[in-house]
């Protein structure tokens, strides 16, 4: 990922997410909740963003952006970050569809992870849509194991459907303190 900026996202990134949205709307239908037509512009990534920043504040997200120049390649959030004894948080991602199958995911999987670590976190936790085989197998090469089937856990693509949950193990040191 050299020739690539990982960084947060930050107010500024509204327009570049939502021409991203909107690029790679049909590849992430079948993996994202139903969209309304303001999400897909500058103003509804701008509300997104802020809505996101009082959970990033409070050190319950960690949102970041890969960027070719001004261009979003991919997303990466690390959600429901829960310290006192769980210390843990979920990852979620997308790479834009001219990116796909260069090991983007893999790297972001693998940061997300390093990232954890430095946040002190114990666990990351990961769920796929049951037929989201590439997604899975990225997982389980970045050293996450399956743990279970949570049926009909997730809306997205207009109904419930079930979700494959993986999890990866950071260290098993103390718990640390109830916030970063």
């Amino acid at each position: 990922m050299a020739a690539f900026e990982l960084r947060p996202v930050r107010v500024s990134d509204a327009a570049a997410l939502a021409s991203a949205y909107r690029r790679n709307e049909e590849h992430l239908r079948r993996w994202e909740p139903l969209r309304s037509e303001l999400f897909f512009t500058a103003v509804g990534q701008l509300d997104e963003i802020e809505r996101q920043r009082d959970a990033v504040d409070r050190g319950l997200v960690d949102a970041w952006l890969l960027l070719d120049g001004h261009d979003v390649v991919a997303r990466l959030n690390l959600n429901n970050i829960v310290r006192g004894v769980l210390q843990s948080a979920s990852i979620g991602y997308w790479v834009d569809q001219e990116h796909t199958g260069r090991g983007i995911a893999g790297a972001l999987v693998e940061f997300a992870a390093h990232r954890a670590g430095v946040m002190g976190l114990h666990r990351l936790e990961a769920g796929t849509l049951v037929d989201n085989v590439v997604s899975q197998r990225v997982l389980e090469r970045a050293g996450f194991e399956r743990y279970g089937l949570a049926p009909r856990m997730l809306f997205i693509a207009g109904r419930w459907q079930d979700q494959v949950l993986f999890q990866r193990i950071l260290h098993d040191d103390p718990a640390g303190p109830a916030v970063p």
